[in-house]
């Protein structure tokens, strides 16, 4: 299990890439949801606090003290639920706060092929509860890619995204071959509203009150945030995880490499790409 990441505050984001909320059966949740801009992201989840859980209360679970990372393996849940990979892109960020715990500032500093992996179920009271059960719950690169810039010009203008489900020795296309610049938010637009929503979620439908559950972790100064899952191919979107399957989430730049190519390679079981994020997780 890799365990760099263990003093890392991890959450995520819902709903930053067009349609893929109502192909995850997810649209629902977030009925009473209003956002300033159609667009915009719906809000942030937990996917693991890097404290010791403080009080008795309910939330934030228990379970979100655990932590889930791994680089090589998704471990299902005991009960027989439906699991589904969230290709996704990873950030390694550092946060700042005043004086009074408010962040004023996220700064992205490394990205890399990421799985949200999510249980489908209806009727969830918080998206947390479908993201962490236990260890090995969750997946993200061994290779991460350093940012130059987090903006316009900067290397990840080059890179896209794309993910396959290897069964049976069969690779399965698992989700859309996209540019990351495809997200709804990115860049500035996206840090700022991290920032913002960070400062200012409530503990509301689907939602919880994020600040508070970083207080109870005493500001912590490093953060992995997944920014959305990217839209399903029609086998991903009614294709659950099964034991033995192989997940394949892959960050390489386009500018360098055809989609074709990069098949072929990830067909070949060829990972060691050196300008590539490449995310293998076999399920158990």
């Amino acid at each position: 299990m890799m365990t760099q990441y263990t003093n890392y505050l991890g959450l995520g984001i819902a709903g930053n890439f067009a349609l893929h909320l109502a192909q995850a059966g997810e649209l629902e949740d977030f009925k009473d949801i209003i956002t300033e801009d159609e667009a915009a992201p719906k809000g942030i989840f937990p996917f693991y606090l890097p404290c010791e859980k403080a009080t008795e209360q309910e939330r934030p679970r228990n379970t979100l003290f655990t932590y889930p990372l791994s680089s090589e393996t998704i471990i299902l849940p005991k009960e027989s639920v439906n699991v589904q990979a969230e290709p996704e892109v990873g950030l390694l960020c550092e946060i700042t706060y005043t004086t009074d715990g408010k962040v004023t500032a996220i700064t992205p500093k490394k990205f890399g092929a990421y799985n949200d992996c999510s249980i489908r179920v209806a009727g969830a009271e918080k998206i947390s509860d479908k993201k962490n059960w236990g260890e090995n719950s969750k997946g993200i690169a061994n290779k991460l890619i350093e940012i130059d810039k987090f903006a316009q010009g900067g290397i990840m203008d080059s890179y896209s995204i794309c993910s396959f489900l290897r069964r049976d020795g069969e690779l399965h296309a698992y989700g859309e071959d996209v540019e990351l610049n495809g997200y709804s938010y990115f860049y500035d637009k996206l840090t700022d509203w991290i920032k913002n929503q960070i400062n200012t979620q409530e503990d509301f439908g689907p939602l919880e009150d994020i600040k508070s559950y970083i207080a109870s972790c005493n500001n912590p100064t490093q953060l992995i945030i997944s920014i959305g899952a990217t839209r399903y191919s029609e086998y991903g979107e009614h294709s659950f995880l099964q034991k033995d399957d192989e997940v394949i989430v892959a960050l390489y730049d386009h500018t360098k490499h055809t989609r074709q190519a990069i098949t072929q390679l990830l067909s070949d079981a060829d990972y060691m790409q050196e300008d590539m994020s490449i995310l293998v997780q076999k399920v158990s």
